[in-house]
């Protein structure tokens, strides 16, 4: 004879599924709202940077590239700062390279400094990133990873808007070059859960330093002020290194700035979607540089506000708030299309790779990946 449940109980079952019901109801408005605050910053934006085509005069410039094994990627970039008119000395660190990263270099007129063995507590970007520090005499240092492609007058344009925002370090979102179908539509829903997280570049209200934002991908800051600060050693262990390094100037009162960059350089970051999701989904979560509680919130907002609302709109198990959260999602994508050079159909698609990109990121972030370029790196501290 099967046990009926009593009154009682069936009350208590009632009761926790209203509960709980309620807390589901509860966190998906509040990821809601934390979602369209930081959406809403789109509304306030500090002007992009663009080309500068008058060169800076009477002005002494160093421009770092560090490469580690890009011998077949940092022609581009480097003839690209062949065509720029502003007057600079180009320094490539060669971060003990296994292939022709040195020759390509000076073929096209690079200055080579050779990297010096990886000391203990150092990832290989800020180790090079320092020594290309130390090997500048300039008032202004530039750095750009090998993978960029800048537009005549970057220089000028980065170091006249430093100048006029008064910033102490500025650094620039990029636009990307995509060309595989299946790479775009990936990598737009990796790049969403960024502005989802803190807002796109340019906001012209800061952040605080916790939630600070930048891109290492291109940085300029004055030399003198920056070794005075240390340099890189503040940062040494962290691969997510650019963002690391505006938190930690930041909370020492530096002015940070973080723009859109999209019109002035181009990065062909990756080349498959594969890498991408390596790549990309090991830095993205920034668990080295965010604290636990702050990832948690973060991971809430792209799972409740970013990736689940379509997927539940597709199921028929949708209300007015995924619908309002679905509209919102497809305003960010065709926000995010200046930031790509290429837009084919995968682009337009790529909401739908949100869900498995927030479980990539949710991986990222509980399992932390420490390889990159080779090495094997411990925690840092």
């Amino acid at each position: 004879m099967s046990a009926v449940p009593s009154g009682g109980a069936r009350r208590r079952v009632t009761g926790t599924a209203r509960v709980a019901r309620l807390a589901w109801a509860g966190a998906r408005l509040a990821a809601a709202v934390l979602a369209g605050a930081r959406l809403a910053r789109a509304a306030r934006r500090r002007p992009p940077l663009l080309p500068d085509p008058a060169p800076l005069d009477g002005v002494v410039l160093t421009v770092v590239v560090p490469a580690r094994d890009e011998a077949g990627r940092i022609g581009p970039v480097l003839e690209a700062l062949g065509r720029d008119p502003t007057r600079h000395r180009l320094l490539v660190v060669d971060d003990e390279s296994s292939d022709g990263t040195a020759r390509v270099a000076v073929a096209a007129g690079a200055d080579v400094v050779a990297g010096r063995r990886l000391p203990e507590g150092w990832v290989g970007k800020p180790w090079a990133l320092q020594q290309g520090l130390d090997a500048a005499h300039s008032t202004w240092v530039v750095t750009l990873d090998a993978d960029t492609i800048p537009e005549p007058g970057l220089l000028a344009a980065l170091v006249r808007r430093a100048e006029a925002d008064g910033w102490d370090l500025l650094t620039v979102g990029a636009r990307f070059r995509c060309d595989r179908p299946l790479l775009q539509l990936v990598h737009p829903s990796m790049l969403a859960t960024l502005v989802y997280r803190f807002g796109p570049p340019g906001a012209a209200r800061p952040q605080r330093p916790s939630r600070t934002m930048a891109n290492g991908q291109c940085t300029v800051f004055r030399r003198q002020a920056l070794a005075g600060a240390g340099g890189f050693a503040a940062v040494a262990g962290h691969l997510t290194d650019d963002v690391a390094l505006a938190r930690h100037l930041a909370r020492r009162g530096w002015r940070v700035g973080f723009l859109d960059g999209t019109g002035a350089v181009d990065v062909r970051m990756h080349d498959r979607a594969r890498d991408a999701w390596r790549d990309w989904g090991r830095s993205l979560p920034m668990p080295d540089v965010t604290a636990p509680l702050a990832t948690a919130v973060d991971l809430a907002v792209v799972w409740l506000a970013q990736a689940l609302p379509l997927w539940r709109l597709v199921a028929r198990r949708s209300d007015v708030l995924d619908v309002v959260l679905v509209l919102a999602r497809l305003g960010t994508l065709a926000g995010l299309r200046r930031a790509y050079a290429t837009r084919g159909a995968a682009f337009w698609l790529s909401p739908l790779a949100d869900l498995p990109v927030a479980v990539r990121l949710t991986v990222g972030a509980l399992v932390p990946g420490r390889r990159w370029r080779g090495r094997t790196y411990p925690r840092a501290r």
